[in-house]
């Protein structure tokens, strides 16, 4: 239908549709029942004639006059409209063309009563598996086939039942119900021309009929219906144009009229409204352009239309920039916004550096109510100092103020999630504990200045020998803790000696310190959580300093070392050890 087609004609040829299909569903439905008529009418016509067929020749049979069947059949081929008739056995053969029920009814009755045919021929019609023959021989009752002969005609064959009578018997004997059947052709020409007559009159009133309800039709709804609805169409257009005081005359009291009303309402409504919106749109303008966050937004096509100050400042580029160089340049990374604005991916802000600031960006395609889409918005909010100030906080958080070490919470919190990942994977988990050797004496002879020096020095050697992914922590006054993820026993081992080493090495404002250091690992040690582990480490720094401290001490050591402790205290008869601790 023509988009620029006017309402008068638009009604009318919807109404029209409407009328035609339903009185073509009518027109169909009435050809479709006449059909069946016609052609039940025939197929009970042709029952008729089987059964008389039937009847008159059972009584020629019955006078003992067989030789008359032939030609009683050879004559009702000659009948009009008769295209094929036969006198069938029950396996398709044709009756009346061979001796062999001749010579069957002499033989049954013992004497020569019927002569013999002087020429025989066998005439197969049917086929024995025939599906129509069967059901007739099955249920004794006549069967209608539809055809179509080689000139494209369709034919009507009946297979009606030849029954078994007690009269027959005498010739025949005791035999199956169906004794024969008769296999009748007719043309359904006639038929046909008789169902295209229906057809002709059913298409001509169908055609009067419709011609005269589009008629009326659009006379009627022009008069009802087309010229209120024109007088309300050239309101709205005027209301389009900006005449928001134009009022549609009201001219009837029914649904047009009560349309019109309503439009009048909604004219005075929106003028209302739009005076409300002016003003909610100055407030928007305020407060969107007074934001400190920057905004942008696009329409449904992608065109930038609002960027508001400070989306200027924090982009550092003008916004005739912006709006040219297109939404998705907004970070000048093209593929990133898509990305940001893609379903899978607009859940919430995500966070990005730009230009030296760290950038909290929300960015969302918005969608109207059947999800098209309306537009595209980015919020974005400069979070450098946030950042900084939140870092700072995370840093005090699991930082030692004097040695810039991680503290002890951290180190907990460490070596909990290592040694399950440790347990889980089936690698190795090294800890290496150490403090440094009479730093109490040392403090007291040289004052806490000093000893904070020392801690310090000490911290940043241990924080040097360790690897990058190795944690070093300050376990507490002058301990302090290594964690060595995926480091054997005697890997620690090495790390805990060259340590040991470069402390006793070097010297802090002239004065030198040495540790002591105890080594574990897991599961070379069989324990069963985080905390053993550390007093295994721990048991092993206590024997290093047993010794004469300076030195390192692995855990699988401890057996031994204990055991040769035990002895010395029951040998020294105090319960003691040997150095009295």
């Amino acid at each position: 239908m023509p988009k620029n087609m006017r309402i008068r004609h638009k009604i009318t040829f919807a109404v029209g549709v409407a009328v035609t299909t339903v009185l073509v569903a009518m027109a169909v439905f009435f050809i479709w029942q006449q059909e069946r008529s016609v052609l039940k009418q025939n197929e009970r016509t042709m029952l008729k004639l089987t059964e008389s067929v039937a009847q008159g020749l059972q009584a020629v049979m019955l006078a003992g006059t067989a030789d008359v069947a032939e030609s009683f059949a050879d004559r009702l081929k000659t009948v009009s409209e008769v295209i094929d008739f036969r006198i069938l056995r029950v396996n398709g053969d044709e009756a009346f063309r061979d001796n062999l029920t001749i010579e069957d009814v002499n033989r049954r009755r013992g004497e020569e009563a019927f002569a013999p045919r002087d020429r025989e021929t066998r005439i197969s019609v049917l086929a024995p598996d025939d599906p129509a023959l069967l059901a007739t021989v099955a249920t004794g009752e006549p069967t209608p086939v539809y055809e179509t002969d080689e000139k494209g005609n369709r034919v009507l064959t009946f297979i009606a039942p030849i029954r078994a009578i007690e009269s027959c018997s005498r010739c025949h004997g005791k035999g199956p119900p169906v004794r024969g059947v008769i296999k009748l052709s007719t043309s359904l020409l006639p038929v046909e021309r008789d169902i295209l007559e229906v057809r002709q009159y059913a298409i001509g009133g169908l055609a009067l009929a419709l011609m005269a309800t589009m008629l009326l039709t659009g006379y009627m709804l022009g008069r009802t219906v087309v010229r209120p609805l024109e007088k309300v169409t050239h309101a709205m257009a005027r209301v389009s144009d900006g005449d928001l005081d134009h009022q549609v005359p009201i001219d009837s009291r029914d649904e047009l009229g009560h349309m019109a009303n309503s439009f009048n309402r909604m004219t005075s409504e929106l003028r209302t409204t739009y005076d409300g919106l002016r003003r909610e749109q100055d407030k928007l303008t305020t407060i969107i352009h007074g934001a400190g966050e920057g905004i942008v937004v696009t329409d449904g096509s992608g065109n930038v239309v609002l960027v508001n100050p400070a989306a200027e400042r924090l982009l550092e580029k003008p916004a005739h920039q912006i709006i040219a160089e297109g939404f998705p340049h907004l970070l000048d990374d093209p593929d990133t916004m898509r990305h940001w604005l893609s379903e899978e991916c607009a859940r919430g802000p995500v966070t990005t550096h730009y230009k030296g600031r760290i950038l909290q960006v929300f960015a969302s395609t918005i969608l109207g109510n059947d999800y098209n889409v309306v537009g595209s918005a980015a919020l974005m909010r400069d979070i450098t100092e946030e950042k900084r100030l939140e870092e700072e906080l995370r840093r005090l958080s699991t930082t030692d103020g004097l040695t810039g070490l991680y503290n002890r919470r951290h180190l907990d919190e460490t070596l909990e999630t290592e040694f399950h990942r440790a347990g889980r994977t089936g690698t190795s988990l090294a800890v290496m504990m150490f403090d440094i050797d009479h730093f109490k004496k040392f403090n007291d002879t040289y004052g806490h200045d000093q000893g904070d020096r020392v801690l310090q020095a000490v911290a940043r050697n241990f924080r040097e020998t360790l690897r990058k992914y190795d944690l070093a922590c300050r376990y507490g006054g002058e301990e302090f803790v290594g964690i060595l993820p995926n480091t054997t026993l005697d890997g620690a081992e090495s790390v805990a000696e060259r340590l040991r080493k470069e402390i006793e090495a070097f010297e802090v404002d002239g004065l030198k310190v040495t540790i002591s250091l105890g080594v574990a690992a897991y599961p070379e040690q069989p324990v069963g959580s985080p905390d053993e582990l550390i007093e295994t480490a721990d048991r092993a720094l206590y024997q290093s300093k047993e010794k004469g401290r300076n030195r390192t001490t692995r855990a699988d050591a401890l057996p031994l070392l204990m055991e040769a402790t035990e002895t010395a205290s029951r040998e020294d008869g105090t319960g003691k050890n040997a150095t009295g601790a």
